[in-house]
Formats: C-alpha cells, structure tokens, sequence
C-alpha cells in the first residue's frame, strides 16, 4: 500500500454443491494465502458458498441456514486479517431470496451487495429463485447489530487516499446500464464483480473485452472472479476465467478450466490522476445524492501491509529491490513491446505526422521545404516524413531541399548517409560547408578555436538554423524541425538554433521510438539500397556532431553527456502522463530497469532529468508548431502549459531524501 499500489486478487475456490461447510474451509484457506502474500482485497465468484448451480435446492432452509452458520465462520476467520473479501451467498430478506455479495473485513459483516439483472433467458433461469436486488440501502439484522443491503453501497479504504470499492455480480456488467457506471460516478476507483459465467465457445473472448472495456469507460480497476471446477456439470461447465484490470488494460489473467488464484497490484493513484486531468469525468457529488449511495468506511493496516508485500516478493522469486510491485512495469512506455502493435503504431504516428505538415503546406500554399539533414536519426525521420507528406500532396520530391552542412564535428560516415539518403528519396541534396562562416563568426565575438565551450558548439547550430532560414526564403519553403520530444523535455538544443524551424514534425516523439520509425520505414519500403543506408543511420551513435571527431570517429555522444535516452522517456511518461512523485517513478524504474542498471544510475541520471525539466521550460515555451501524436506531448499550446520560472525545489529535495 505504497505509493498509491494496493495488491488485490480474483479468487476461484474448489467447491462441492450444496455444501457450505466444506466451501467455507476453502475459502478461508485462501483467505489466508492471500493474507500471507500481501493482498488487501480479496474477491470470490457468484455464490460460491452455497455453489452457483444448486437450482431449486435454494428453496431449501437447511442450505440458506448453513450459508449464513459458515458466513459466521468465515467472518471470524479475518479477525485478525488486514484484508476486504467479496463473497458470493443467497441472503434472505422478508421472506424473499437474494443474490448477494457479502463484505467481510477484519472480522466484520460490512455490508451485503445484492444482484439487480437476474438472466432469465437460455441457461439460465436465476428470476425462478432470486428477486432482483433494491438500490437504495437498507439495514437487515446480522447478530447483535444491523448491516446495510443494497446495490448502491460504496467501501471506502480511510487511510488510503481513492481506494474506494463498488461491487456488481456477474449479470449485472452485461447489461446495458451496469451498476459499475453509477459506482465510478459516486467516487469508486475499483470494482469488483463476483461472477459465474459458463462457457461456451468463444465466449472467454467476448468476457475479457467486456471487462477490459469496462474498466477503460470508467477509469477503474476491475477484479472479476468466475466460478470455476466444482460447480455442477449436469447442463453447464464453468471454466474460472478470472480477469484484473486497469483502464482497459488487462494486468493477469487466470488459465480457464482450472481453478486459480491470480494477483496484481492496481495503480490507484494512477486512477485517480487520469480521473483528475479529465475534466469530463464528473465529481461524485451529485452521484451519491441522486443514487442514495452509503459510505461504508473502513481501514487497512499501511506497515503490516507493506511487510507483508515485502515477503510475497521473496515468495514470488522476486527478491531484491526493485521488484516488490506485483505487475509489469515496462521500461519502454512509448514502444509497443508486440511486434504487430509496434508496427501499426509506427504506420500510425508516420501518418500523424505527414497528415500535419500536409495540411501547413496546404494552408500556405508552400511547394517547397527545406531540411537539415544531418545523417543522423532525428533528421532522417524528419525527412521521411516530408517524403510523405509530398506523395500525398503529389508535390515532386526533388522539391525537398535537403541541406548538408559539415562543420568541425562533421565525420565522413554521417556525410555520406546524409548525401546517400536525400539521393534514394529524390530529393535535391545542397551541401554548404559552415567551417568558414562559424570562423569568421568567432573572430568577430572573439571567440578562441581550441575553446570547446558551449559557444563553440551551438555557434554551429546557430548558423545551421540561418542557413536553412534564408535557403526556405529563397526557395519559398518550410523549414522542417528535426528535434524531438525526448531532446525537448531535456532542453538538449541550441536556442534560436535547431531548436526553431517552421513545423516540427518530430516534436512530440520520444527518442526511443524514432528508432522504431526509422526501422519501420526501413522495413517497408522495397527499396534495398534505402534500406540500407537507413540501417546504418540507425547503427550510428547519436551525436549532435558538434565537437571534432576523434580518429575520424564520432567523439561526442549525447548519452554519454546527459544519460541513457530509456531511462529519460521512462521519467518523463510517468512526470507528465500520471503526475507521479519522483520516488515512485524511481520504486517503478528499479524493477523496470532490474539488471540493465543499478539504483546509482538511476537516481543521477533522474536527478539530472528534473534539474533540466524544470531549467528548460523556457525553450519549450516558445517552440514551433508540430502535430501531437501520442498521450504525452510537450507543447506549451497544448499538454505542457508550465511556467518558465517554476522551481524544482520540491522535486530535488525528495530527490535526495532517496538513498
């Protein structure tokens, strides 16, 4: 229960039909492996006390009388259980019979939630022994004290900042209204569903999107758990497909036709950060009053919990720190790891983008645009999609005017990419070398030539920029910006140098894509010889090219100065998307990153990455137009509207306070 994480599972129990006692047993056993691995929400299928399919045998006292002796059992069983179980059963009430959830936490009956949508069609036949359960909550006597029953109670976690839960049963998440919505606008950040959906042939696919999707509409998490092995198999088979979720994405999924426990951590902190920045998700407020929603409180046990997180690691082989959070955490959030996605995201953002500068070169009537092309990754992508947006516009692409200029930095094997590239695509190359200009210009400012200093570098980008300014004046054309996002958060360009251009297409792609795009293009154009030297461009260093060259290799590499670019778009995704607090982001990195690099590294080049973010918002204020192509983007028209003269002090501090 730290940094916003709260371990929770979906539980399918071994059970005999009819036979309360023994199904009590194995719930509370699992109960108790739960516990022992740190899970704080624990939720069971559909009547799994009594079994789903006992059918008319629910008319029966002796079954409904030995479903609330064994409730008793198993409310005492969490006594001493820092842990929220959902738990299906049938519940009497004024002489009619419920289907309920039952919320059990430390050692208490919390409340009843009962099933609204009864299936009456096909298979089922559920309206022949249950009514269908009231909204508005009512107290019914359990013991010596009064609990509440209804559809519309909410459980809120008091020591644990958006962990709310609401609950719905099986039926009641296919219907056209479900519950789930009218929870999530009452303030819930997670949903439980006790479930027994049979199978049938395709079925599993349909169940996993319903509940994926659903937790997507309603920014939740979703723990579903499905009757499994045990239920009766006169007319049915029920295969125990247990599904969590969060935001449309599925964390673990269980194996079908046998009985499992699965577990993750649900992100609620996250939940609650996409629920604020969407201004079209409504407060609760008005929710909770329209639907007569109860608040039921209750606490959890923050250090016990934690302890006990720590042992499941170790139980799960997960020793060590940085892998204590029971989820994947993917060191690339930018790059599908999926091979197909990862090509119909590239397919994707390559048109983004050529739509963008189409559409600029529309509207201003330009036939022309001017590109940098350095040899290096950043201008070939930018390149490749000025090849596209021409093609599209049917404008001639010798009307791309690309532009080599070598300098002092300037190697044979970016040169040579550079003047190979701009001759496969049939753009016109013009080479201008800067050498005597960038001389002239430090003899007049009186600059020393063996002084690589910062003004020895970016009087070389400077002049660039000039150059390619006045080529676009003369030509009439765009000067395209070759910058990307990653460079961008960072601050890693010349003011007034490459970081100007006319139309940035490239301004909201982080650097650990680009390679993507450039290997995608690569890829798919049936072009060999394009091909090949796109390949060599990705095989190349990253290098602005700025300081000369050692033994005529490239001497200075941008990661080797400002860190590794994998672990700078993994800090700015989860800044920028989610809002996290440094030392979350740093938890995430340690197990994202485990074994590639140590927490020192981390920690330096994270401090390194705020010190710049912040120092650098100036830059990003004034940056040109460029089209938005993914969830994170820097613009200051759009997703990032900072202050220049933010302080970082309050990041920084919590920075050094990580050991």
């Amino acid at each position: 229960m730290r940094d916003g994480f709260i371990r929770v599972a979906a539980v399918t129990p071994k059970i005999r039909v009819a036979d309360p006692e023994y199904n009590a047993q194995q719930i509370i056993d699992l109960i108790h492996q739960g516990y022992s691995r740190g899970v704080k929400l624990m939720v069971f299928p559909e009547l799994c006390l009594t079994a789903y399919t006992c059918s008319d045998l629910f008319f029966q006292s002796s079954l409904l009388e030995g479903a609330r002796k064994e409730l008793g059992r198993i409310i005492s069983a969490t006594k001493d259980k820092d842990i929220l179980v959902f738990l299906g059963m049938p519940w009497e009430r004024e002489g009619k019979l419920y289907n309920v959830a039952a919320v059990i936490q430390g050692g208490r009956l919390l409340g009843l939630v009962p099933k609204k949508s009864l299936p009456n069609y096909s298979e089922f036949y559920e309206a022949r022994h249950f009514c269908p359960g009231n909204e508005t909550p009512v107290f019914v006597p359990w013991e010596d004290r009064p609990v509440p029953m209804g559809m519309n109670l909410l459980f809120r976690c008091t020591n644990m900042k958006g962990f709310t839960v609401g609950a719905e049963i099986c039926e009641d998440v296919w219907v056209p209204c479900p519950p789930s919505i009218r929870h999530c606008l009452a303030g819930a950040t997670v949903i439980v569903n006790c479930s027994a959906s049979d199978e049938t042939t395709g079925k599993d696919v349909y169940r996993h999107e319903l509940i994926c999707s659903q937790s997507a509409r309603l920014v939740c998490g979703y723990v579903y758990a499905n009757a499994g092995e045990g239920e009766s198999t006169q007319d049915l088979v029920f295969g125990g497909q247990n599904i969590i979720a969060e935001n449309g994405n599925c964390l673990v999924e269980s194996r079908r036709f046998i009985n499992e426990s699965i577990c993750a951590d649900l992100d609620v902190e996250r939940l609650c950060s996409e629920r604020r920045r969407m201004t079209t998700f409504p407060s609760p407020d008005d929710a909770r009053k329209e639907g007569s929603y109860m608040i039921v409180d209750f606490e959890l046990s923050l250090k016990d919990g934690d302890d006990r997180s720590a042992q499941a690691a170790q139980a799960y082989g997960l020793s060590g720190t940085g892998k204590d959070i029971l989820r994947f955490v993917d060191p690339a959030p930018f790059v599908p790891h999926d091979e197909r996605q990862r090509s119909r995201r590239c397919e994707e953002i390559l048109s983004i983008q050529a739509m963008g500068l189409k559409k600029r070169l529309e509207h201003t009537g330009c036939q022309h645009a001017v590109v940098g092309l350095s040899g290096g990754l950043d201008s070939t992508l930018a390149l490749l999609v000025t090849v596209r947006a021409f093609d599209s516009l049917k404008i001639p692409r010798s009307n791309i005017h690309c532009v080599t200029m070598p300098c002092f930095g300037t190697t044979d094997r970016t040169y040579h990419n550079a003047c190979t590239m701009a001759a496969k695509v049939g753009a016109e190359l013009k080479e201008i070398n800067i050498r005597q200009a960038v001389s002239q210009h430090f003899t007049d400012i009186g600059q020393d030539m063996d002084n690589h200093d910062v003004t020895y570098e970016n009087s070389q980008a400077r002049e660039r920029t000039q150059v390619l300014m006045d080529i676009a004046n003369q030509v009439g054309g765009l000067v395209i910006g070759t910058g990307d996002m990653s460079e961008l958060a960072l601050g890693w360009a010349t003011y007034n140098g490459d970081h100007m251009s006319m139309y940035g297409v490239n301004a909201s792609v982080p650097k650990t894509l680009v390679r993507h795009l450039v290997r995608y293009y690569a890829d798919t154009c049936n072009e060999q010889e394009l091909s090949e030297v796109l390949m060599d461009v990705l095989d190349t260093p990253v290098s602005p090219e700025l300081l000369p060259p050692e033994d005529g290799q490239i001497s200075q590499k941008t990661e080797d100065l400002v860190g590794p670019y994998e672990l700078h778009d993994f800090y700015l995704y989860y800044i920028l998307r989610y809002g996290y607090a440094p030392a979350k982001i740093y938890r995430m990195a340690l197990q994202a990153f485990k074994g590639q690099y140590d927490r020192e590294t981390i920690l330096k080049w994270m401090k390194v990455f705020y010190r710049r973010f912040f120092s650098q918002q100036f830059k990003r204020s004034c940056l040109p137009d460029g089209p938005k192509v993914g969830s994170v983007a820097v613009s200051p028209r759009g997703d990032l509207r900072m202050p220049s003269d933010a302080c970082s002090r309050l990041w920084m501090e919590e920075l050094e306070k990580i050991h």
